[in-house]
């Protein structure tokens, strides 16, 4: 079973890049920018940064440790240098985003600012035009 399971990875990532047309390092790519926003989409709450970079280094080593398994299996040289490179290329994205993402989010001080900016400033002292009161306007109806 275990002995498949690299197997089992690599044919699947085969057909994966046939049917999309990426090559390797692409798919690496896009599948960390995809898990890293469907977790940040599907989780908003604090700690989903995080919780995203910790599965895509998963899923990375992961992934890697089967590309190993398979070219145990095969009897091929195991290319280290190609694996850190992918481990590298994978997170790469996801880990810019997670450090620019909070500066592009807006402070919750600034919106309180802007809403006061946008306002028109309340006429205060002399400028003040007061209410009209249902009494001030029976008061006229009365003296017409």
């Amino acid at each position: 079973m275990l002995d498949s399971l690299p197997l089992t990875f690599v044919n699947a990532k085969v057909s994966l890049i046939a049917i999309t047309g990426l090559s390797r390092d692409a798919l690496h790519i896009y599948v960390a920018l995809g898990l890293f926003l469907a977790v940040k989409l599907l989780w908003r709450g604090r700690g989903s940064t995080v919780f995203a970079l910790l599965l895509i280094a998963a899923g990375t080593l992961t992934g890697e440790w089967l590309d190993h398994g398979f070219e145990l299996l095969r009897k091929q040289q195991c290319d280290t240098a190609a694996h850190w490179h992918d481990i590298w290329n994978t997170l790469f994205w996801p880990v810019v985003l997670a450090i620019v993402l909070p500066w592009l989010a807006p402070r919750r001080g600034d919106e309180v600012e802007r809403a006061g900016e946008d306002a028109p400033p309340e006429p205060s002292g002399e400028d003040a035009v007061p209410e009209p009161s249902g009494e001030d306007a029976q008061r006229r109806f009365e003296q017409t």
